[in-house]
């Protein structure tokens, strides 16, 4: 074992740093059973009432449905949150817990959540040590045998956590809350940059910005003199397979797309085989293929263009419609765009047909008619978007090692591999 450290209940930690039993340096309370609360005492607006469900990555989230009156949190004032405690959740999935800032004093723990009240802790590093995933593994040992995990106040009590010096525990805490407010302005930033090119899709879409070099106006074209429908199949899930030749895209694949454009090289998709696929056009790049069927309005006009196919076999399966467009009309690169325009999007959305399922077929996209500028300039929209996304990717990818790097950090400083004191 490294010089320093011992061998503990919870781990190896240094020399100087204790074990404790968490009840030793806290207390608890249970929020308040359900029949507490009445349905006359919800109200919209009011003060929030904090469930797991409220507890999102260390930070309490309230929703302006679940609030009650003044008077009903006054008549259980025991159970209101005080600045400086943990609010934890009990049920469901462990280690939800935030601590309470200044502003949320005041509201009621609810009756799937229980109070922490540290007297020894500093509390952002108690909300660290139970989030972290040695905790979690020892509440749901502690809970083998029953239907869920359900954290009441005796296993809370008599867990054993890990107990450095005060001013150890403060600088432990103050590391992490850095790394998460540089997440919180990585996240900002992505948002920012989104909005930015949803709103350029907005103006270059519709002709409202033109590009520097482009000018004339757009001409409406319908969509049904330039287009070629491709076959597709009509194979369930239950008929593909892990691994083959013949790459088939599922109209589910369409729908769980955060992406326009797809490269069938790279994205996840599953093989049809050969034989079945046999009477099934062959998907190139350009091709767009819809989703026909969508659960909801967004969903409709859902669609990715075909990228990078080359010597690769692709088809389109299942509650999918492909179209191949006359390339001097509609660019490659920008179909992919084509679901966003607005006068396509509403189109679409004006005939899809269903209750619990909205339709797209064919004769709603031959019969659209679409504002559309030259190829040239249609090229120079999409070549614009495609530098945001890469820019967005970019920001995302630093975003996802520095929560990496926070997860790594957890790991070395919770445990005292790293010491900063």
């Amino acid at each position: 074992m490294k010089a320093g450290y011992k061998q503990t209940e919870v781990g190896v930690i240094p020399e100087d740093w204790e074990v404790t039993s968490l009840g030793e340096h806290a207390t608890f309370r249970t929020g308040p059973f359900g029949s507490a609360l009445h349905k006359s005492d919800y109200v919209r607006d009011g003060v929030p009432v904090v469930n797991p469900m409220h507890i999102v990555d260390g930070e309490i989230v309230p929703t302006a449905s679940m609030t009650i009156t003044d008077s009903a949190a006054h008549s259980l004032s025991e159970f209101r949150l005080r600045q400086g405690e943990i609010v934890i959740g009990r049920r469901g999935d462990m280690g939800r817990c935030a601590v309470v800032q200044p502003h949320q004093a005041g509201w009621l723990c609810g009756t799937g959540s229980m109070i922490v009240r540290p007297t020894g802790f500093d509390p952002q590093f108690l909300q660290r040590v139970l989030s972290s995933d040695a905790v979690i593994s020892a509440i749901v040992n502690s809970s083998v045998g029953t239907t869920m995990v359900n954290l009441n106040q005796g296993s809370l009590s008599s867990l054993q956590v890990q107990y450095p010096p005060l001013a150890e525990q403060s600088a432990i805490a103050t590391a992490l809350s850095d790394v998460d407010a540089l997440l919180a302005a990585q996240d900002a930033l992505i948002a920012k940059k989104r909005a930015i090119k949803q709103g350029a899709m907005q103006e270059l879409l519709t002709g409202k910005r033109r590009l520097p070099g482009f000018s004339g106006e757009w001409e409406v074209r319908q969509l049904g003199e330039h287009l070629e429908f491709l076959s597709n199949g009509a194979n369930s899930r239950s008929e593909l397979m892990n691994d083959g030749r013949v790459r088939y895209l599922h109209y589910g694949d369409i729908h769980g797309s955060n992406e326009v454009l797809l490269s069938p090289a790279t994205a996840a998709m599953p093989f049809l085989p050969e034989l079945k696929a046999a009477r099934l056009d062959r998907l190139r790049d350009g091709d767009l293929v819809f989703a026909d069927a969508s659960e909801d309005l967004d969903g409709v006009s859902k669609s990715v263009e075909l990228q990078n196919v080359g010597n690769l076999v692709v088809v389109s399966g299942m509650h999918t419609i492909a179209v191949r467009f006359d390339k001097a009309i509609l660019a490659d690169g920008f179909k992919a765009y084509l679901q966003f325009v607005p006068s396509f999007r509403s189109h679409l959305r004006r005939l899809a047909s269903g209750t619990k399922v909205f339709a797209t077929n064919m004769s709603h996209i031959a019969s659209a008619e679409v504002n559309l500028p030259r190829p040239e300039e249609q090229a120079a929209i999409s070549a614009v978007f495609t530098d945001m996304d890469t820019e967005i990717t970019t920001l995302e990818s630093q975003r996802q090692k520095t929560a990496q790097l926070k997860q790594g950090m957890m790991q070395v400083l919770l445990t005292g591999q790293i010491r900063l004191v």
